[in-house]
């Protein structure tokens, strides 16, 4: 950049000096930086420009007239210049930006990863549809809830060990009368209270129990349990149930067997077992529903009768997938959920 010329006295050709010097700086600035300064030092408050039109006040009034015109010149010309050149400036930078961002639109596009479902949801899913199909109904319940619903309305009594704060979480103490719920028969009580009979309705969702985080345990489950109340229900519609059960989720070739059992809520109780690729697996637990069930929420075991059974979800994912280890399911590993198809 050209030095500016001082203005130490007023004649025409120092000002013609400073203007072809300023017009020289303005033309060879190379960038906008370079020009903001060359802006600075030909037409600021403090250029010779500026300093050549204080000078004015000095001179004769016969003087003032034709040097003031002159500056007046000068100046337009200059910061006429400066507009063009900055333009000029201007849209060469958007010009290197364009050419420096631009986007190959023929490259291949980024194999950007979507999610899905999870597979325990997955699994849900497919168990709701099944039954669906079949005519039964999906009902739902909190999580926290009534410990009269959660154990005394199903027959389990008092001193159960279930009913220990070694198995249920309570809400606050153990006489609050609240847990998070052990199981999804609760919400099987609350639909023989509120649904008009008979009943076909299976309730999947959430359950708690007081287990550590293990390869075959976790605090945190999901069951899905099924109930049936209607006239003439036994064992053999409970077997049948669980025979399509077990081959729409497992295919055709399944076979399935019931083993004596006990629970408090049904009667006869068994345990249902798969035979799957190449070895019996325990699936869940079934049987008649015990005549105090029904008896507790008003039905008259004599006229009506049914059946239930629960599978836990996370088992059927395991030993219908092949996964080992319950930690899996929880721990968020893409890997884990990538082996399921769902993320793509």
């Amino acid at each position: 950049m050209n030095n500016p010329p001082t203005a130490k006295r007023l004649n025409l050709d120092e000002l013609a000096t400073i203007r072809e010097v300023a017009a020289a700086a303005i033309l060879a600035a190379s960038d906008l930086e370079d020009l903001k300064s060359v802006r600075l030092a030909h037409l600021g408050d403090k250029s010779p420009i500026a300093l050549a039109n204080r000078e004015l006040g000095k001179l004769a009034a016969e003087d003032k007239a034709k040097f003031g015109a002159a500056i007046g010149e000068h100046r337009k010309f200059l910061t006429d210049l400066h507009e063009q050149k900055q333009t000029e400036l201007q849209s060469k930078r958007d010009e290197q930006i364009l050419t420096l961002e631009r986007v190959d639109v023929s490259l291949a596009g980024l194999n950007l990863e979507r999610g899905g479902i999870h597979p325990l949801t997955a699994t849900m899913n497919r168990i709701i549809e099944i039954f669906v199909a079949m005519g039964y109904q999906v009902d739902e319940g909190p999580e926290a809830e009534a410990e009269l619903l959660n154990f005394d309305a199903l027959n389990i009594p008092t001193n159960h060990p279930a009913r220990s704060m070694q198995d249920t979480f309570y809400i606050e103490s153990p006489n609050s009368g609240i847990v998070l719920r052990t199981q999804t028969s609760p919400v099987q009580i609350r639909s023989l209270l509120k649904r008009d009979l008979p009943v076909y309705v299976i309730s999947p969702g959430k359950v708690f129990r007081s287990d550590e985080l293990d390869q075959t345990h976790t605090p945190v489950f999901h069951q899905v349990e099924g109930l049936v109340v209607d006239k003439g229900i036994g064992m053999a519609e409970l077997k049948g149930t669980i025979d399509h059960f077990a081959k729409e989720m497992f295919g055709s070739n399944v076979k399935t067997r019931l083993r004596p059992s006990y629970f408090p809520f049904t009667e006869p109780s068994a345990e249902m077992d798969v035979y799957f690729q190449d070895r019996w697996v325990e699936w869940g637990g079934c049987g008649v529903v015990n005549p105090k069930v029904l008896a507790a929420v008003g039905i008259d075991p004599t006229i009506y009768s049914g059946f239930a059974f629960g599978m836990g979800i996370e088992r059927t994912l395991m030993f219908r997938n092949g996964v080992s280890d319950m930690r899996d399911m929880v721990e968020g590993d893409v890997r884990f959920t990538k082996m399921f198809g769902a993320i793509s």
